[in-house]
């Protein structure tokens, strides 16, 4: 008890320091509504600026937009830093349901520099990011193949380039102009009113004024008093070098019937849930299929071995026999390099762990987009706390193969994986930097990072480790013999590396469909938000996974080859490799990247999302074979 005290107590504070530090952390479901009465301020934030092109963010007030009097940066949490967000205040006031009109924001000149950076943002496509009351800003966009369809783009652009008045030259023409429509839902009974929309639609225009310039001067081309109609088609802006820019915006208030629990709703509905249903009937297919073929082995050709086995009554039988019986005494022999099994499998029962209560949450409404790097910061935090059953699970394992150096194996899971991520993380960490972009991760929030590593994590690796090696030992169904048996000259069909590729196909196959957006929410800066459907495909890949390798290892056990441990962990795990190879083709034919940096930082996070698929379908592989492989040798009698 000694012991523990310290121990627990170094854990509450170590909570409760990083929850001081980056505030929020966990959220309840949604964010508290907010009532606004009539000509109440509404202030406008200003995030990142985003391009699927560059996948690398930057401030807004990188560029030379208009500024307040004092630049105030919003407290972000720990998700919201690692997706780059960078959330200020901006110019852009507005009273509730007072509409305006031609509101001059500010008048900047361009120079060589600013002209440069506003020429690279548009020919980038990057987008300017909003937020008015916690919602992001759209731009309705009617669909070419549906007249009555409106879809939402996340951000308006920066500009647009292309010819204009006859002119064979490319130029640049930059949105300087913004419509704001804001759509509430109105309370009769207490007269106040929730938002519920956030609109914009963008116009280039090379605004004119009469006069001097001063604060009261009126724009000849936007007068509020007429209610002119500003459009891009009768002179754009144009970006050059000593170009002055008026920025000007309206803003109209609309009435909605639509109630505050469901503005999400415009947001999140947007994916065909038919493509949905249709994966999920794919995947359900591999997995009947499969189901089929467990269903045959174990209850026709296992039963019939094991009548088999259990009636030979005379040596000479016994002599006879042939498949899996016949390597008992070498099947639960551990394996080469067993410590390197014990550390992956215990990291990948830490990814289960951390994956299935983050889609409990996801289920329940605690992961919302609403609360903008929530699941981030959920996943995170679970990843660490879920240390513990890594280093039981390694420990428990690494004992039965009759390891004595429990703390060496417990270090080993507390640092292998998280290592070689952090590494990769910090390489790509580094060129994100070197390009200047507010994508980069500030030093406080790696250290923030670390200390996740080192003050929670390894502690409650080693506690998880130490509690795994106090355990009884897992005693094998059967005595292993002190000479290895030879393995006979197997069939092409059983080559490890053949059945271990042919493997990790179907795996890969029940998920590749609902992959695509996954990977397009995350590349394309799209929102993703159908857990319920991924909750279903999860399941379907942990059958898939455990079906294949159970199907394969008996295949194997058959063959008098009875090296099942490392070969359980890869058949599933290889599923990994198409997962990334996947991820290859998409880039070449889903995103328009071209910059070389931006294809660093894809394939280096997409090999970090694969590393973490093969530990997690490894480790479902190999525990459904270690569970079948004890079941079907307790169950025969061995002399």
């Amino acid at each position: 008890m000694a012991v523990r005290t310290p121990l627990s107590l170094h854990l509450w504070i170590s909570v409760s320091l990083l929850l001081f530090i980056h505030g929020h952390c966990f959220y309840l479901p949604g964010v508290a509504p907010q009532d606004f009465h009539k000509a109440d301020l509404l202030k406008v934030k200003v995030n990142k600026l985003t391009s699927t092109k560059t996948q690398l963010p930057y401030s807004y007030y990188s560029l030379n937009y208009c500024r307040p009097e004092s630049i105030v940066d919003n407290a972000e949490n720990l998700g919201e830093v690692l997706r780059g967000d960078r959330i200020e205040n901006s110019p852009y006031t507005f009273k509730m349901r007072v509409p305006q009109m031609c509101n001059v924001v500010c008048r900047v000149t361009l120079n060589a520099k600013t002209a440069k950076e506003f020429k690279e943002k548009i020919s980038d496509e990057y987008r300017v990011n909003m937020i008015l009351d916690n919602l992001p800003l759209v731009v309705p966009l009617q669909r070419l193949d549906q007249e009555s369809s409106t879809v939402y783009q996340h951000g308006f652009h920066v500009g647009l380039k292309g010819q204009y008045s006859g002119s064979k030259e490319e130029k640049y023409f930059i949105h300087n102009h913004l419509t704001f429509t804001v759509k509430f839902h109105n309370d009769i009974q207490t007269d106040s009113a929730r938002i519920v929309g956030f609109e914009v639609k963008p116009f280039s225009v090379k605004h004119e004024y009469e006069g001097e310039w001063s604060d009261k001067t009126r724009l000849t081309t936007c007068d509020p008093h007429a209610k002119r109609t500003v459009t891009s088609s009768e002179s754009p802006q144009e970006v050059e070098d000593k170009k002055e820019i008026i920025f000007t915006y309206d803003v109209e208030f609309q009435e909605s019937d639509v109630k505050w629990a469901s503005r999400w709703d415009t947001y999140l509905l947007m994916a065909d849930d038919q493509i949905h249903w249709f994966s999920i009937v794919n995947s359900l297919m591999i997995v009947l299929f499969l189901s089929g073929m467990v269903a045959m082995i174990m209850l026709r050709t296992l039963y019939r071995d094991i009548s088999k086995y259990n009636q030979l009554e005379t040596q000479e039988e016994a002599q006879e026999e042939t498949g899996w019986k016949l390597v008992h005494g070498d099947v639960f022999r551990p394996p080469t390099n067993s410590d390197l099994l014990c550390v992956y499998v215990g990291t990948g029962v830490q990814f289960f762990g951390m994956i299935f209560v983050t889609m409990i949450f996801a289920l329940l409404g605690f992961l919302s987009p609403s609360n903008r790097g929530g699941l981030m910061t959920a996943m995170l935090l679970l990843w660490v706390f879920m240390g513990l059953f890594a280093g039981y699970s390694a420990a428990r394992l690494f004992k039965m193969f009759k390891g004595t150096e429990w703390k060496k194996i417990t270090l080993r899971t507390a640092f292998m994986f998280p290592a070689s991520v952090f590494a990769i993380f910090f390489i790509l960490n580094a060129l994100i930097w070197g390009e200047k972009s507010s994508g980069a991760v500030p030093f406080g929030t790696m250290f923030a990072l670390v200390f996740l590593w080192f003050g929670i994590s390894v502690p409650l690796v080693f506690v998880g480790g130490y509690l795994g090696f106090k355990k009884p030992t897992i005693e094998d169904p059967v005595k292993t013999n002190k000479i290895p048996r030879q393995i006979p000259e197997q069939a092409w069909y059983m080559n490890p590396v053949f059945s271990i590729l042919i493997g990790g196909v179907l795996p890969f196959g029940a998920v590749f469909i609902e992959l695509f957006f996954i990977l397009t929410s995350i590349w394309l800066h799209q929102f993703y938000y159908i857990f319920g459907f991924l909750f279903i495909v999860f399941v379907i890949l942990l059958v898939t996974c455990a079906e294949i390798t159970i199907v394969l290892c008996y295949f194997q056990l058959c063959s008098e080859d009875y090296q099942w441990w490392w070969r359980s962990y890869l058949t599933s795990g290889s599923s990994a490799l198409y997962l990334f190879l996947y991820a290859a083709f998409y880039f070449f034919t889903k995103l328009e990247i071209t910059k070389p940096v931006s294809g660093m930082l894809y394939f280096g996070y997409m090999l970090i999302v694969s590393y973490a698929f093969f530990v997690l379908t490894g480790t479902i592989g190999f525990y459904a074979c270690f569970w079948f492989t004890r079941l079907i040798y307790s169950s025969v009698k061995i002399d």
